[in-house]
């Protein structure tokens, strides 16, 4: 694999504090690697950092790291600084409880922070932290804040009570009832069922502890959410410089309006009057509103079509005239990427207010880049191509023009690293002290040549002391999605680097509706789940099993690479010689209609269920196609005929009488996106067919397997099942 050397001393560190631990506390694991190979314990032992923040003096990085007991079954968060220089890192907290969201006040005196759903402060002088004060007392909790240019007011993520209803909201006596009531869709969402829904709140940060702040959205009774769910965060809301507007990204529709519905807009909300005003563009999600640092310029990521969620990702611009009083009225809209050709993310502003710094994944790895904010514009790659790591967009811009960001690769999670002119300096060593333990392994790039002639970079990684003389089994993961990118990502759930250690060559192929290679080759699978993507798979599994060096081949993946090795199962013939989904669609007809997000199916499946069954130029229950339930699909460019024909007639259900062999089913019992009775019906028809076949159902987790002890519980049966059928034993005898 591609390295680059970095500019910075890698030891592990010690140090020595009067702060004692709490009751609670969890540290940094000594885990000792005796044999030099990666293990899920060894996986699961390394910290997890993120959320860094510059102080305002420039000097100092404040940031949080979580440490896992696998024993305890739990986790908890930290924080910490480091200095900008790099160096040593210095503990802040050693609480027993997580610490998350800290921020520097505006003068660098004083750190806020979220502990046990309330926001806290203490003064911070000499790398420590004083006594600590209370700040709010929010009966529903804050999730989390973020505050005002001027550090005079707070902006926090609470809840209210949402439409499901529950017998003791119709009877007090009914308290030991348990059900959930709703005459509308969106009563559940990813993971939990919608009790509560998130809105925001502004409150002055000088009339002692707050217990209520002003409600942005106009008060509980409104059922529009703000953040959206179920991951938006405070990334959605942004102060104006002046602190007297918020620029917030909001979905104003509710039950199956917002089912079917991506269009979310972008709104001004004046904090003294309450005026809002929507800037509409129209289309699909647009999000992450960013205010430029003079006040002229208001940015956001957008994408063009409604009912879409894999849209290309544009930056959009809107020059501001602030002359009058009330909300900036808007000039001018611009797409600052109308030439790019892949999406951008996680913008932010130059500190002249002249360019905006965003990241790409670009053919395959994440880059840096910086576009000029005029309608002239032009785009500077800030991290070069031949650099195998992921990199985030920068958190912080020094004066003499430093990046300071965070990067990893499929080699090592999340470090703070330091971008110059031509120069890479890491300046976090996390997980140095377990990870100088392993053994290297190599990794290629080869481009796979599709069916149609095409090229598709394909990932390569290979075990440590890998010997081409030598035999290996071999796993092909199928990628979840449907869109997304097999980039130089470090993920604690399919983690590649660990698939190597345990003696697999690890096949990525980045097949059609991946989002790292510009818009058509992301579209492509739209409407076609059965199609060309399909045959990319089995061109990746010809490259690799046409090496002297592969032995068996197993297909592994998730969500839609769950799906993926379900249709295969009923395809592949003798490619395969086992099958791994996890969270996968099984019955597409079924998920239709007990998934929740339902502008995703009916994009993606080319339309609804119904149709299939209805002659061309007949109608059915929808009318024409493009509505149902009496939502109109704007936005879709399919009839909902023949291509939903075609795709619920290959639902991977109606393929099972072709399985035939080995496939292990695991599911989450509160994942909602795909329902946990997809895994089990499964499972079941390969039972039914004689398939030598698992089941695995976690029931307290979701789309993803999260608890320690479920996670290591997890990798182990993963590597267990792929070790049965494709390791040769040997003879008990021998």
């Amino acid at each position: 694999m591609k390295k680059l050397a970095l500019v910075a001393s890698a030891a592990l560190i010690l140090f020595s504090c009067t702060m004692k631990p709490q009751q609670g506390y969890i540290g940094a694991s000594d885990i000792k690697v005796p044999d030099g190979r990666m293990s899920p314990e060894v996986l699961l032992s390394l910290g997890r950092l993120g959320d860094p923040q510059l102080s305002p003096d420039g000097k100092t990085i404040l940031y949080g790291v979580s440490y896992n007991s696998i024993a305890e079954n739990r986790s908890v968060r930290n924080l910490f600084t480091l200095p900008v220089e790099g160096g040593d890192p210095t503990p802040l907290t050693m609480d027993g409880k997580s610490i998350s969201n800290a921020r520097w006040s505006p003068d660098g005196k004083e750190i806020y922070f979220l502990k046990e759903g309330q926001v806290y402060k203490a003064p911070y002088r000499s790398g420590k932290l004083g006594k600590r004060t209370k700040v709010t007392d929010i009966p529903a909790g804050v999730q989390e804040f973020s505050l005002s240019p001027d550090g005079a007011q707070i902006l926090y993520v609470s809840s209210v009570h949402s439409a499901v209803e529950r017998p003791v909201d119709t009877d007090p006596l009914l308290s030991k009832a348990d059900a959930y009531a709703t005459e509308d869709l969106m009563y559940r969402h990813w993971d939990h069922w919608v009790e509560e829904i998130n809105h925001s709140y502004v409150a002055p940060l000088s009339n002692g502890i707050i217990k209520e702040g002003l409600d942005i959205l106009g008060g509980a009774d409104v059922m529009f959410q703000l953040p959206n769910g179920p991951f938006g965060g405070i990334e959605q809301l942004c102060w104006s410089p002046d602190g007297r507007f918020i620029a917030y990204s909001c979905k104003k529709l509710t039950g199956k309006q917002y089912a079917f519905s991506t269009n979310t807009e972008i709104y001004i909300y004046n904090i003294q009057s309450g005026e809002t005003q929507e800037i509409t563009v129209g289309g699909g999600y647009d999000t992450n509103p960013i205010w430029s640092p003079d006040g002229n310029h208001l940015a956001w990521l957008s994408m063009a079509r409604d009912g879409y969620e894999a849209d290309k990702v544009r930056l959009i611009l809107a020059d501001l005239d602030c002359s009058a009083e009330g909300i900036p009225a808007i000039e001018r809209l611009t797409d600052l990427t109308d030439t790019f050709d892949y999406n951008a993310d996680s913008p932010v502003w130059a500190s002249d207010s002249k360019s905006i710094y965003f990241a790409s994944l670009v053919e395959g790895v994440q880059a840096i880049y910086n576009v000029i904010a005029d309608p002239q514009t032009e785009f500077f790659r800030l991290t070069a191509p031949n650099l195998w790591f992921d990199f985030n967009s920068p958190f912080a811009v020094l004066q003499d023009g430093t990046l300071l960001t965070t990067y990893c690769s499929m080699d090592f999670p999340t470090e703070i690293v330091a971008l110059g002119d031509n120069s890479i300096k890491q300046l976090s060593f996390e997980n140095q002290h377990i990870l100088s333990q392993l053994d290297s392994h190599q990794t290629e790039a080869r481009m796979v040549k599709t069916v149609d002639g095409q090229d598709m970079l394909t990932w390569v990684l290979f075990p440590p002391g890998f010997d081409a003389t030598k035999e290996y089994p071999a796993i092909e993961i199928l990628l979840g999605g449907p869109q997304g990118t097999l980039s130089q990502g470090w993920s604690y759930r399919w983690n590649y680097c660990l698939m190597a250690h345990q003696g697999y060559v690890v096949v990525l192929p980045n097949r059609r509706g991946t989002t790292a290679f510009g818009q058509p080759w992301c579209e492509e699978i739209s409407g076609d789940y059965i199609g060309l993507n399909m045959q990319d798979y089995l061109s990746a599994a010809k490259m690799i099993k046409e090496e002297p060096y592969i032995g068996k081949l197993a297909a592994c993946g998730a969500s839609y690479g769950g799906y993926s090795v379900y249709y295969m199962a009923g395809i592949h013939g003798d490619v395969y010689d086992c099958f791994i989904a996890h969270a996968g669609i099984f019955n597409e007809e079924h998920m239709y209609m007990t998934t929740e997000e339902m502008w995703f199916p009916n994009w993606d499946n080319g339309g609804i269920p119904y149709e299939y069954s209805y002659e061309e130029g007949q109608t059915g229950p929808a009318g024409d196609g493009l509505t149902f339930g009496g939502i109109q699909q704007a936005g879709s460019p399919w009839s909902g005929k023949a291509e939903a024909v075609r795709h619920y007639a290959n639902s991977p259900h109606k393929l099972v009488q072709n399985w035939h062999t080995p496939i292990l089913c695991i599911h989450g019992g509160m994942d909602f996106r795909v329902p946990y009775d997809e895994g089990m019906a499964a499972f079941n028809a390969a039972q039914m067919m004689g398939v030598p076949s698992k089941l695995i159902v976690f029931p307290g987790e979701n789309h993803w397997i999260l608890k320690p002890q479920n996670a290591l519980y997890w990798h182990r049966s993963y590597f267990d099942w792929l070790n049965r059928w494709l390791v040769p034993q040997q003879d008990a005898s021998e």
